[in-house]
C-alpha cells in the first residue's frame, strides 16, 4: 500500500514539475515575443513618436532629430573670425574671379577688372544644414546661407571708345544653398580624401550698379551688360553641377570633376492657347530652351508670327552633366522686334523623370515664374518630345539622332581608317564634314478608333472621320465616315513614304461630316521619333483643341536609312 502511495505521489509530483516547466517555457517564449515586438516597434519609431514619449528636456544637447539643423553656434564663431576671413578671402576671390569677368566681358567693353574688393564687415549667416550620406563613398553637406552684405567692390570699366568708368557694386543680397562633398571616404585622418564645393541653389542674388560720380544710365545697355557678365561668370564657374575640388590627401581625384554623362535630345513640337501679349493681332511666339542658363548653351527657336497655337517641330541637343539634379527649362516669349521680348510663360522638366533610351512625350503648363508659383493664371501649354541618351548605354539602344546611325561598313572604314590606320587626307576631310542624318522609310498608320468625342450636331451625335497628313510632304489620306457615333471604330491602315523621318510630323485631324460642310472636332500631332526608335507601338492620344476625346493608333516603321552631306 505504501509502495503504491509512493508511486502515486511521485507521479503527481513529476507531472506537476513537467507542467510547471512547460508553463515556464511558454511564459519565457511569450516574453521573448513581446520583447521582439517592442524592439521592432522602436525600430519603426519616427521622430514624432519619440517626441510624444519623451519631453525635449531629457535629450542631451547634441541629440538632434531633424534633417535640417540650425547653426547658431557656427554663426557666432563666424562673426568673431569674420575680419580675418574677409582679409584672406577678399584677395583670393578677386584673383580667381577677375579672369572669369574678362572671359565673359561684353563686346561693348575693352576691359573689366577690380580696382577694389572687400567683402565688408557683415558676415553671412547660415540658416540651416543638412547631411546626405552617399553609402560608403562620401558625405554631402548642404548649407543654407543668407547674406545682406556691405561689401566694397569697385569695377574699373573701360569702353571700346576709351571711356574709363569706376562702377560700384553695392547692396548685395544673396540667399542660396552651398554644397560641400567630402569624398572619397578613407581610413586615415581626416577621414576623406578631398572636398568639393558648389553653389547648389541660387534662390536670390540682387545687387546694384552705380558709376562713382556719375549715372550709369548715360551709357545705354552698360548696366545690363555688366550685370549679365557677373551672373554668367557665377553660373559657369561655381553653380551646380560645376564643382571646385580641393585635395586634402595626395591622390587622383579626376573622377570627381564635372564630366558630360549623356545627351538630351529635345524636340520642341508645338504650343497651344498661348496668352496674347499684343493689343493688335496675336503674339509672335518663340522659345528659348536650355539645361544650363548660359548664352552659348541656350537654344532659340524660330519665331512664328501672329499665332497663339504655333507648330515649331525643331530639334535641339544638350549636354547633360548630372541627370539626377539637372532639368530642362523652356521659356516662351513674344517677339517684339527691336523692343525687348515679353515673357509669355515658362516650364521645366526634371531629367531624373526621364527613362534613358525611351522617348517621353509631354505637355507642360506654362507659369509666370519657376521659383515662386503664386500666379494661377492660365498661360497656355508647350509640347515637348524628350529622349535622354546616357553615354555607354547598353541593351542595343541606338540614338537615331546620332551621326553614325546605321552607318555602312564602308563609311565606318572611311571614318576610322582601314585596319586601325588613318585614312588618306582626302577621305579624312570627307568624314570630318558635318553630316545630317536622313532617315527614310515607310510609316504605316492604323487608325483603330476614337473615344468620347464631343457632340457636333443638335442630336448630341457626330459623323466623324479622320484626315491624316504628313507635314513636310503634305501627303494626305482620310478614313471613312462613321455615322451617328461618338466612339467610332475604323481599323483602317494607311502607308506613307517618308523622306526625312526625324524632321517630319504626322497630323491627324478629326472632322464631323455634314451635308453642307464639315465641323472641326480636334487634332493630334505626332513626331516620328518614337516609332523610329521602337519600330512599332500602339497607344492612345488625347485630341488637342477639343473639349474631350482621344484617338487610338497603331504605328509601324519600316526603315530605309540613307545619308546626305550638308
Amino acid at each position: 500500500m505504501g509502495f503504491v502511495f509512493g508511486i502515486l505521489i511521485g507521479f503527481v509530483v513529476g507531472l506537476a514539475i513537467i507542467v510547471g516547466f512547460v508553463r515556464s517555457e511558454n511564459a519565457r517564449s511569450k516574453l521573448r515575443n513581446e520583447l521582439a515586438t517592442t524592439i521592432a516597434a522602436f525600430a519603426r519609431m519616427t521622430v514624432a513618436d519619440s517626441r510624444k514619449i519623451l519631453p525635449p528636456d531629457v535629450y542631451p544637447s547634441w541629440v538632434v532629430f531633424s534633417n535640417r539643423q540650425k547653426l547658431t553656434w557656427l554663426n557666432q564663431h563666424l562673426n568673431k573670425i569674420w575680419p580675418y576671413v574677409n582679409e584672406a578671402a577678399s584677395e583670393l576671390i578677386k584673383t580667381s574671379v577677375e579672369p572669369l569677368l574678362e572671359q565673359y566681358r561684353p563686346f561693348v567693353l575693352s576691359s573689366l577688372k577690380f580696382s577694389k574688393f572687400t567683402l565688408g564687415t557683415v558676415a553671412p549667416q547660415f540658416t540651416g544644414v543638412s547631411i546626405i550620406e552617399d553609402g560608403n563613398s562620401g558625405v554631402t553637406m548642404e548649407l543654407e546661407m543668407q547674406w545682406d552684405a556691405n561689401s566694397s567692390i569697385i569695377l574699373a570699366v573701360k569702353t571700346k571708345v576709351g571711356v574709363a568708368l569706376p562702377v560700384q557694386v553695392k547692396d548685395i543680397a544673396f540667399t542660396g544653398v552651398f554644397r560641400l562633398i567630402f569624398k572619397p571616404l578613407v581610413d586615415e585622418f581626416p577621414g576623406f580624401g578631398a572636398v568639393s564645393y558648389s553653389l547648389r541653389e541660387k534662390k536670390k542674388l540682387d545687387f546694384k550698379l552705380k558709376v562713382i560720380g556719375g549715372d550709369i544710365s548715360t551709357i545705354p545697355g552698360l548696366s545690363d551688360a555688366i550685370e549679365e557678365t557677373i551672373l554668367d561668370a557665377i553660373e559657369d564657374s561655381i553653380t551646380w553641377p560645376v564643382r571646385k575640388i580641393i585635395p586634402i590627401l595626395p591622390g587622383d581625384y579626376s573622377d570627381l570633376e564635372l564630366k558630360p554623362v549623356g545627351i538630351l535630345e529635345v524636340k520642341l513640337v508645338q504650343a497651344k492657347d498661348l496668352t496674347n501679349k499684343d493689343v493688335i493681332g496675336k503674339s509672335d511666339p518663340y522659345a528659348v530652351v536650355y539645361v544650363r542658363p548660359l548664352p552659348d548653351k541656350m537654344k532659340r527657336s524660330k519665331t512664328i508670327n501672329n499665332e497663339l497655337n504655333p507648330i515649331w517641330n525643331e530639334h535641339f541637343e544638350f549636354i547633360v552633366e548630372d541627370a539626377s539634379t539637372q532639368h530642362l527649362v523652356v521659356r516662351l516669349f513674344d517677339d517684339e522686334g527691336l523692343q525687348a521680348s515679353e515673357l509669355i510663360g515658362c516650364a521645366q522638366v526634371r531629367l531624373n523623370e526621364l527613362q534613358p533610351g525611351k522617348v517621353k512625350d509631354v505637355w507642360l503648363k506654362l507659369v509666370k515664374d519657376l521659383e515662386v508659383q503664386r500666379d494661377t493664371k492660365y498661360r497656355g501649354q508647350v509640347h515637348l518630345e524628350l529622349l535622354y541618351c546616357p553615354f555607354g548605354m547598353e541593351n542595343g539602344f541606338t540614338n537615331p539622332f546620332a551621326p553614325n546611325f546605321s552607318m555602312t561598313s564602308l563609311e565606318k572604314v572611311f571614318e576610322s581608317g582601314a585596319n586601325g590606320t588613318e585614312a588618306i587626307d582626302n577621305e579624312k576631310a570627307v568624314t570630318q564634314k558635318r553630316r545630317e542624318v536622313i532617315v527614310r522609310g515607310v510609316l504605316s498608320v492604323t487608325v483603330i478608333s476614337a473615344e468620347d468625342l464631343p457632340p457636333a450636331d443638335l442630336m448630341g451625335k457626330a459623323d466623324p472621320y479622320v484626315v491624316l497628313t504628313m507635314k513636310k510632304s503634305e501627303n494626305r489620306n482620310k478614313t471613312r465616315v462613321v455615322n451617328d457615333c461618338l466612339n467610332p471604330v475604323w481599323n483602317q491602315t494607311f502607308d506613307f513614304v517618308v523622306e526625312d523621318g526625324l524632321h517630319d510630323m504626322l497630323i491627324l485631324e478629326v472632322w464631323d461630316h455634314d451635308t453642307f460642310g464639315k465641323d472641326y472636332m480636334g487634332r493630334c500631332i505626332l513626331t516620328l521619333t518614337r516609332v523610329i526608335l521602337e519600330g512599332e507601338f500602339k497607344d492612345s492620344f488625347e485630341l488637342d483643341r477639343a473639349k474631350s476625346g482621344k484617338i487610338n493608333l497603331h504605328l509601324k516603321w519600316m526603315p530605309q536609312p540613307i545619308y546626305r552631306d550638308s
